[in-house]
């Protein structure tokens, strides 16, 4: 629980004074009379609905809360020290002046500290957008350079003492594109639905950088909290902050300043747009004329395949360079580029496009080896660095995948948080739930064996108690008179995270058992489909565990309460009881089958009747909705399906940098399973590759939702950029400019890389404006023949988009894809293993499944038509002994 004392709130921001009001054809606008600072931006469509903090405003006007139309810079003379200027500092009412073209404007003075620097603030409209420009001239009589200058952004992501409805209609969401005159930012509404607001920069102006704004945290909002992130400011210049606080690190874009001479001035300024929905906010974007970057697939590139840049300005292409110099060739191609990584490229690398007009503009990307590659480092790492072998250990954890801190090479044996060290919750159960998800994925008997191994020594009888299906919180707890561990001195054990051994084997957390039952689940596919791998139990065995674990967890007590809590609530990670499901079905275990159908069409229907049907641990959390949209999907409440894409759209965005794009809004988790513990937005935390899930679904059931589909894709992708180029696979990147870098802990990648496993595939469409893509592979054409090579990391999933049907099989690959929009014909060539990753086992056969997922035209049931494959578990067997076979399909 999170305990803070609370300080009173004074009217510093002077709201006892009253407002300056005005509208444009989009929005009406309040500004604070004594401040000039946004109160109040609302839709003229929706005017309940506003952007800005305003209902909780009197809980923000006290001096050092910042708000829209705030300024921070930093500057200096002569190479002399650091100055600041800081408008939220210790408030006085500004100057009011009447500038023509204007609708308030007013200078600073009276608000800053006393310097050099003369600063008036301007707001405008052009009858539809509103503008917020500084003007900042050099007064004194020798060149000042400003070495840092900022935009403090405040919209409503206030969610502190609301209810979850409260919090889903009346909150937003910001998230930033930081890409120089191409930047922007996303303001978009929490449920997903309705109009968002996009910030672009007035001409001159960057996007440079975005810093988190350090507040008092002891107010009744609770600034930097679970229910309260906290706000961050547009940077145009930051070589202040590179050269004090961001000195460690690389920023995403080159740090600048800007040097006035005596009497010089500069204007620095923001518009703000209205976009009808979610879906247009790129079309805003070049309403503005701002630089726009789409790329395809999207910004994480594997180093064995290429990435398309597509660029939309009103200016043309002078120079496209990467940082570093090399990293990527680039071949010139409709609207936009080829990029080929270098075959030495790996990690961040900056593309930078300069235009005719002298606008530049930044596009982010992380290059990593080949997918396959990097998921044979990481089943090695995990079962070789990570394999924990030491059968004294009291708390019998050995051997087991356990917990790794990168920092020191090393496993973590003990934390005060008890369940990282303790092979449970997210935080302890991430490394062996990313392994067992590896060997269902890419199956290797060394990793098997010892999976095996962990699954009988450890988890039957320790993680789980003996003879029984339940699931424990942790293994590890901190009790010195009940064991002989020498705990640490140097930890502190009196927090609440600090469990005995009453609190650390409860088994009352349902979120626990999805881990448990996935690794059985896993072990039962390795068994099904590569039987000489598996040798200490059966196929039979291990479905059973996984079903008996699910039901406990789903299951009630003597006394007729729940076995475990948050069992109502979507669970991370449960997509893969739906596969659980449907391999039931497809065994003839009917009974089974039918009970875990029917408990989960009890919950999806109760939550098709909720508002907001995404509750979890959290005051608000993106992890409720994979569940909510499998089953509510699964069952046809079309609904609250539909309502849950909304949902994760209004916090998934997509933009052209890869640690945000498809980055589902996550930022308390540093807390529960990082090394470096505090509030901050995560980059490719687990929620990424679970909220992939519900949209790649979505886009297969609708394939003219291409939005849907990148920002799917890019959350699907994000797991991949957090394995480092030896296997070791970090819970999620720390955003903050004084850091950026992966968290040392291991921590709780689990999850995401379940969620990238089960998503993974190759997606074809045909986009009006750019042509074929592939999300996942590469496409050539040859007259109407069209083939499609699969790049991504599992390599068994191929969906094509013109004809609505997804081909997937269950064991080796899919090596390519051969198809004829004309003649309506297909054909795939499937081997026995991916040839490039020598420690993958070969499959002698496999089940080739071809699902319509949506009607497209008129076309009828795929279905198989070569000689030879016969029909079995829902699908066709196909013979791989000779290492390849190949098969048709047709449409009937």
């Amino acid at each position: 629980m999170l305990v803070r004392s609370v300080s009173a709130q004074a009217d510093n921001l002077g709201l006892s004074n009253g407002y300056i009001s005005f509208s444009t054809s989009d929005f009406n606008v309040k500004l604070v009379k004594n401040s000039q600072t946004l109160a109040s931006i609302s839709t003229k469509a929706n005017p309940a609905f506003d952007f800005s903090p305003f209902d909780v405003l009197s809980q923000r006007a006290a001096n050092g809360n910042y708000h829209l139309g705030d300024i921070a810079l930093r500057y200096r003379i002569a190479n002399g020290a650091w100055t600041n200027i800081n408008s939220a500092t210790a408030r006085k009412p500004v100057l009011s002046l009447n500038k023509n073209g204007f609708v308030a404007a007013s200078n600073l003075s009276p608000t800053i500290s006393k310097s050099p620097l003369n600063i008036t603030r301007q707001w405008g409209t052009d009858g539809r957008d509103v503008t917020l420009s500084f003007t900042v001239q050099n007064s004194g009589t020798s060149p000042i350079e400003i070495g840092a200058l900022g935009f403090p952004i405040e919209f409503n992501s206030i969610f502190t003492s609301r209810t979850a409805e409260d919090t889903q209609s009346k909150c937003s969401l910001t998230d930033p594109n930081i890409g120089l005159a191409g930047g922007y930012l996303r303001v978009t509404p929490l449920e997903g639905a309705g109009a968002s607001l996009v910030v672009t920069p007035l001409e001159g102006t960057v996007f440079e950088g975005w810093r988190f704004l350090p507040e008092n945290t002891n107010t009744p909002l609770a600034y930097q909290s679970q229910v309260f992130e906290g706000f961050y400011s547009w940077e145009v210049h930051t070589l202040a902050y590179a050269e004090r606080e961001w000195s460690a690190t690389t920023p995403w874009n080159p740090p600048t300043s800007k040097t006035l001479a005596a009497g010089e001035s500069v204007t620095y300024g923001l518009r703000f747009s209205l976009s009808k929905d979610v879906r247009s906010i790129e079309d805003t974007v070049k309403r503005t004329n701002t630089p726009l970057a789409i790329g395809v697939p999207g910004y994480i590139v594997h180093g064995d395949s290429t990435a398309q840049l597509h660029l939309f300005h009103n200016s043309t292409v002078s120079s496209i360079t990467s940082d570093p110099v090399g990293a990527f060739q680039f071949d010139l191609i409709s609207q936009g580029y080829k990029l080929t990584p270098s075959p030495s490229a790996w990690g961040r690398v900056r593309v930078d496009i300069s235009y005719a007009n002298g606008a530049t503009q930044s596009v982010s990307y992380f290059i990593t080896k080949s997918g396959p590659q990097q998921l044979a480092d990481l089943g090695n790492f995990l079962c070789t660095a990570q394999y924990y072998t030491d059968t004294s250990d009291p708390f019998h954890r050995a051997p087991s995948i356990i917990t790794y801190d990168r920092s020191v090479n090393n496993y973590v044996l003990q934390d005060p948080r008890v369940w990282i060290a303790g092979l449970s919750d997210e935080g302890g159960a991430g490394s062996w739930l990313a392994a067992a998800m590896k060997q269902a994925a890419q199956p290797n008997a060394g990793e098997v064996s010892k999976l095996e191994d962990f699954i009988h020594q450890t988890v039957l009888g320790t993680l789980q108690p003996p003879n029984s299906s339940a699931v424990r919180k942790s293994v590890f707890f901190y009790q010195p008179d009940a064991t002989t561990f020498q705990y640490s001195s140097n930890i502190d054990w009196s927090g609440w995270p600090s469990w005995n051994i009453a609190n650390a084997f409860a088994t009352d957390r349902a979120y626990d058992y999805v881990h448990v039952s996935a690794a059985y689940w896993s072990l039962y596919r390795v068994a099904r489909f590569y039987p000489d791998l598996v040798h200490q139990a059966s196929w039979e065995w291990y479905i059973a565990q996984s079903y008996n674990t699910v039901m406990f967890a789903m299951g009630t007590n003597a006394q007729g309460q729940p076995n475990a809590g948050y069992s109502e609530l979507g669970l991370m990670g449960e997509t893969v009881w739906g596969y659980l499901l449907e391999d039931l079905k497809l065994e003839n275990l009917t009974t089974e089958a039918n009970l875990l159908e029917a408990r989960m069409k009890q919950r999806a229907e109760a939550w098709s009747t909720q508002t907001v049907p995404y509750g979890s641990e959290m005051a608000w959390d993106s992890t409720g909705q994979e569940g909510v949209y499998y089953w509510t999907n699964y069952f046809g409440l079309t609904d609250a399906a539909d309502k849950t894409i909304d949902s994760v759209l209004g916090y998934m965005p997509t933009v052209s940098h890869w640690g945000w794009n498809g980055n589902a809004r996550r930022y308390w988790d540093f807390l529960y399973g990082g090394k470096l513990e505090r509030i901050e937005r995560q980059i490719h935390h687990y929620g990424s590759g679970l909220n992939s899930l519900p949209l790649l679904e979505h886009f297969q059931q609708n394939p003219s939702d291409i939005y849907a589909l990148r920002v799917g894709y890019g959350g699907n992708s994000g797991p991949m950029s957090n394995i480092d180029q030896e296997g070791f696979a970090a819970a999620a990147f720390h955003s903050w400019p004084d850091t950026l870098a992966w968290d040392a802990y291991s921590g709780d990648f689990g999850p995401n890389f379940l969620g990238h496993v089960l998503g993974a595939g190759t997606y074809v469409i045909d986009d009006a404006e750019l042509g074929i893509l592939a999300f996942g592979g590469s496409v050539t054409s040859d007259a109407d023949l069209v083939t499609v090579v699969p790049t991504e990391s599992v390599r068994r999933k191929v969906y094509l988009a013109m004809f609505g049907t997804q081909i997937v099989v269950e064991a080796g690959n899919i090596d390519l894809v051969k198809y004829s929009e004309k003649s309506r014909a297909i054909s795939v060539r499937i081997v026995s293993k991916i040839a490039s990753v020598p420690t993958m086992a070969r499959a002698t056969n496999t089940i080739l499944k071809i699902k319509k997922m949506a009607q497209v035209g008129s076309l009828g049931t795929p279905v198989v038509t070569s000689q030879g494959v016969v029909s079995e578990r829902g699908g066709w067997l196909v013979d791989l002994s000779s290492g390849t076979a190949t098969v048709n399909i047709a449409f009937q």
